[in-house]
């Protein structure tokens, strides 16, 4: 599912569970770590981030998740690890974004230097349906973009932002159509591999050192609250209405 390639001293990984929309497991977690671990110790000088097929990335892989036994803490853990790898990658990193960005997927973007989503893509919150809470960092990134008012709109709502609503908002990079994201890039990470990658990368920790102090404890705070809800019964009733393709009927409890 998780695939790497290194040419021209840039690393290329892509997400290649189409069927599923690239949404993750807890095993397919570890083998992107795994990616990420692999392309720096080859030394590569920028890598880029893809999904396979018409999404992004949809989120996790829930369908086969029992809220009564899942382990809400150790896969968001292995989100926030997941993250601070992406983060911390010692070379300038690139995302190409079309269809799906939500969830998971929502937090991979975040952790990436530079994003450039289709105009097509759709970001957001798709949370109200399933009882559950934005994760991965999607509050930090919506407060800090969109205000405390326009961040539980979306949160509230589950409405999806196209990509060029949310480049026009501030949260990423640039808009591009849909047909050119990958090559656009591509053409981008190519570019920045043979550019000065330690003057890059000095500007890249100065820009971690304003994002990182609520983006990380962010996410320490999604992890609790979301083991908070698994126990309730709207939590339960928006897993089980996924996977039973039904519109969930929460009651507040």
């Amino acid at each position: 599912m998780i695939e790497l390639t290194v040419r021209d001293a840039v690393a290329e990984i892509v997400l290649n569970a189409p069927d599923k929309l690239n949404a993750l497991s807890l095993d397919a977690l570890g083998a992107l770590d795994a990616a990420y671990a692999e392309a720096a110790a080859a030394g590569v000088r920028a890598l880029m981030l893809r999904g396979e097929g018409r999404a992004f990335c949809a989120g996790r892989d829930i369908a086969g998740v029992d809220p009564e036994t899942d382990d809400v803490p150790g896969y968001l853990g292995a989100v926030a690890s997941l993250m601070r790898r992406m983060a911390d990658f010692p070379a300038p990193t690139f995302a190409a974004v079309q269809g799906a960005c939500l969830g998971v997927g929502l937090g991979l973007a975040i952790a990436t230097d530079v994003v450039y989503v289709a105009d097509t893509a759709k970001l957001g919150s798709p949370f109200a349906n399933l009882g559950a809470l934005l994760d991965s960092g999607g509050h930090a990134l919506l407060y800090e973009r969109l205000g405390a008012h326009r961040a539980l709109d979306l949160i509230y709502t589950g409405e999806l932002m196209s990509g060029a609503e949310a480049v026009a908002a501030g949260l990423f990079s640039r808009a591009v159509a849909a047909d050119e994201v990958r090559d656009f890039t591509r053409e981008r990470a190519l570019r920045a591999a043979s550019g000065p990658t330690a003057a890059f990368l000095a500007s890249k920790r100065l820009i971690a050192g304003f994002r990182d102090e609520r983006l990380w404890s962010t996410l320490g705070e999604e992890a609790c609250a979301q083991e908070g809800l698994r126990g309730t019964a709207d939590y339960r009733e928006g897993f089980a209405a996924f996977q039973q393709k039904r519109r969930p009927e929460f009651t507040g409890a």
